[in-house]
């Protein structure tokens, strides 16, 4: 019966006063080591080691399970898999036969530098003072962070030495088992600097004094272990410590970052308001970490070279986009599409969301906050639901423009024009969508100014059809809107030069409508007047002063429309008087003789004063129009027939509209011969080719006056409609030569009967 296999001398996880203490139970939850009697052990080699393997495993820091999340235990997986790998090369017996391996040494900067506290003239297995009789777990519990790591490299180093002298050749389980040991007291370490990472922006924090140990640690450990041995020996591969630092830190941020809104139910039923709120719950803590990480985690770091503040900073920008990316998949309608955006591009986005600036920004610039395409879509949807939301603003509008005028309210006088809200609503709209866009980013505003034109191009005949269509229609409200268009065409036009193609031609046609129906409901009320012009009762009333008072007071409301469009309609309204008072002069009811044509000469001269000087008084600028009823008063009361020629000539000249029906109808007022017409005819005809050709290339823009005045034909100088029918009949027959002379002889010997010439 084989004699049980003694245990092969070697260190065990414990300090040596624990060493001598082998009867007390173990101190501490790491140690490992077993202390049963020889006799205990298995005979065979293998199962012994096993179990002790085991044994191991159950003894691990019941504080460090419980604390270690998850994500923790992928830290316990390389030291893990390479000491069964080790483990499997022990039991295939070790190295070759006859080599030997070097023992290898700690370099004298790690041991120097681990801990200001070791003591370099003790020996390697003594511990320094403050950490007599504490195993690793304990120290490791206590956060002894250097001297836990100074105590494992001590050991690690021994045990490296033994193995490489074949002192585990008799017994390849003891090395396993004190390998594992090393191991999990490795991966113990490691999982308490992810828990002090974690616990960095607590409420309570962390000490800074353990922040700078953990970076020191960190550091010594690179030191020890700065590259893969050649031999394999997993003792001393590098365990990347860095990296599970930021690993830490990465889902440190993440957690952190998903802590606000953990009960959020979704973005259709919470609506913009909750994922507003969301969003600044969001930002508000995002904002205090990295404050905190600013403040006070950084100077703690910084000491050891760590570069935290860019770590922290990469990190909760990830987790951020995570999050925010996840809260877009869910966003319904403008309202939350527009908050995410906004959120993203101006809040989280701005240089002042971290306060001032107290730290550079990372060496390379962080990534979108959004990815491209993410934006994209966004802003596309953003969009899309925009033009809904603004068209069924612009119905809005209609509608409580419609209750006005159910409610027959005129409209407000601010600053002496009539003022309607629709102005104002239309200028809030589009400025209000615009300037949001903008902020979020040009594309997106060039977008929404050519939704909101698009929908306001619509919008302006559809309500003056409506308004047109209402019974609202007065003064009143057509100078309001008139003023309405008018500040909508210079506002929006100067602010947003773009939309000039688009709202300039229906913005213009309202407003022309607008115009002409206030003259329209002028000229109903002024036509009836004219009727009296060229009668015999025009020459002995004073039909012109009521005409005047009704223009007078219609100018009142003028004097509320804004300028230009209230000069335009007053010299619309002069126009029309003129143009009135002509149009009936030259259809008269009456033919003058003699004194009764002096007499109306002299009505006609002293109506055209007054109706001057009126327009004049009221601020007309068309004074144009002033020579046309004095011109045709001074022909009507010419006693120079020769001078008749003269005023012909003004006339023509200052009306390049006038034509030569319209000269016929003036020279029958006057009632000449018809020798004295041809005469006439014939040397104004020059003048009448001039003045057609000015009005077919340059007359003056808006001066339209004889060519909107039809006389009558039944109205002709004397004789003038016979003659020219015998003439034309004559020239078909005898030819031109023959219906001249006949003319003339008809002309002494009339076979008419007709009133002799004056």
């Amino acid at each position: 019966m084989p004699s049980p296999q003694t245990e092969t001398p070697g260190l065990e996880l414990q300090s040596p006063k624990e060493a001598e203490e082998s009867q007390t139970p173990a101190q501490g939850s790491w140690r490992t080591s077993s202390r049963k009697e020889p006799n205990a052990h298995c005979k065979d080699g293998t199962r012994l080691g096993l179990g002790t393997l085991r044994q191991a495993f159950s003894r691990a820091s019941q504080r460090a399970l419980t604390q270690v999340s998850k994500e923790d235990t992928g830290l316990f997986r390389p030291s893990s898999c390479s000491l069964f790998r080790s483990f499997r090369q022990a039991l295939d017996g070790g190295p070759a036969a006859g080599h030997v391996q070097a023992t290898p040494e700690v370099p004298s900067g790690v041991m120097n530098g681990v801990s200001q506290q070791a003591s370099t003239g003790a020996a390697s297995e003594e511990l320094k003072p403050e950490a007599e009789g504490k195993s690793v777990a304990d120290l490791i519990t206590e956060r002894q962070l250097l001297a836990a790591f100074e105590q494992l490299l001590r050991l690690e180093t021994r045990l490296v030495a033994e193995k490489a002298s074949r002192t585990f050749e008799q017994d390849p389980t003891a090395f396993a088992r004190r390998a594992m040991d090393v191991c999990l007291h490795y991966d113990g370490l490691a999982a308490e600097l992810s828990a002090i990472v974690r616990e960095t922006l607590g409420s309570d924090g962390v000490d800074a004094a353990v922040l700078a140990e953990l970076a020191r640690v960190v550091n010594a450990e690179e030191e020890a272990h700065p590259s893969p041995p050649d031999d394999g020996d997993f003792l001393r591969t590098p365990r990347h410590w860095r990296q599970h630092w930021e690993e830490a830190v990465r889902r440190s941020a993440q957690e952190r970052v998903r802590r606000p809104g953990a009960g959020w139910a979704s973005a259709a039923a919470e609506g913009a308001s909750g994922l507003a709120q969301l969003l600044a719950e969001l930002g508000g803590s995002v904002r205090r970490d990295l404050q905190k990480v600013r403040q006070e985690v950084q100077p703690a770091y910084a000491a050891a070279g760590f570069p935290a503040w860019e770590v922290y900073l990469r990190a909760f920008h990830s987790a951020v986009a995570q999050r925010l990316q996840e809260l877009a998949r869910d966003a319904r309608g403008c309202e939350q599409l527009y908050v995410l955006l906004d959120w993203a591009a101006n809040v989280y986005g701005s240089p002042d969301f971290l306060g001032p600036p107290g730290l550079a920004l990372p060496a390379e610039p962080l990534p979108p906050l959004l990815a491209p395409d993410v934006w994209a879509r966004l802003e596309s949807d953003y969009t899309s639901f925009l033009e809904a939301k603004i068209a069924s603003c612009f119905d809005n509008i209609l509608q409580l423009e419609q209750s006005h005028w159910a409610a027959a309210e005129d409209p407000e006088v601010l600053q002496g024009l009539y003022q309607a809200p629709l102005s104002v609503d239309v200028h809030m709209l589009v400025a209000e969508h615009v300037k949001a866009a903008g902020a979020i980013s040009a594309e997106l505003e060039a977008t929404t100014l050519r939704i909101c034109t698009r929908a306001l191009g619509l919008f302006v005949p559809r309500f003056e059809k409506a308004f047109l269509a209402s019974e609202a229609v007065s003064e009143p409200h057509l100078g309001a809107y008139i003023n309405a268009c008018e500040e909508l065409r210079t506002g929006i036009l100067s602010r947003f030069p773009g939309t000039l193609e688009e709202l300039e031609k229906p913005l213009v046609a309202a407003t022309c409508s607008f115009q002409k129906h206030l003259l329209q409901g002028l000229q109903r009320e002024l036509q009836p007047l004219f009727r009296v012009v060229c009668t015999r009762d025009w020459l002995t009333q004073d039909w012109l002063r009521p005409l005047m008072d009704k223009v007078v007071r219609f100018t009142g409301h003028l004097q509320r429309v804004a300028q230009p469009r209230a000069q335009e309609t007053l010299q619309e309204v002069h126009r029309f008087v003129v143009r009135e008072y002509l149009a009936q002069a030259l259809r008269p009811r009456k033919r003058f003789w003699a004194m009764e044509r002096m007499r109306g000469s002299q009505k006609m001269s002293l109506d055209a004063q007054a109706i001057s000087d009126t327009f004049q008084g009221l601020g007309s600028e068309a004074t144009w129009l002033d020579q046309a009823i004095q011109c045709v008063a001074e022909i009507l009361g010419e006693t120079y027939k020769d001078d008749i020629q003269r005023h012909l000539e003004t006339l023509i000249r200052s009306y390049p509209d006038i034509r030569r029906d319209h000269i016929l109808a003036i020279l029958a007022l006057r009632r000449l011969g018809c020798r004295r017409n041809q005469h006439l005819l014939q040397h104004t005809q020059d003048l009448l080719r001039a003045a057609a050709g000015v009005v077919g290339a340059e007359a003056p823009r808006g001066r339209v006056l004889f060519e909107e005045i039809k006389p009558s034909t039944a109205v002709r100088p004397e004789g003038a409609a016979v003659q020219e029918a015998f003439q034309a009949l004559v020239g078909s027959v005898l030819g031109p030569q023959s219906s001249q002379c006949c003319l003339s002889w008809r002309a002494s010997h009339p076979t008419v009967r007709l009133p002799p010439p004056v």
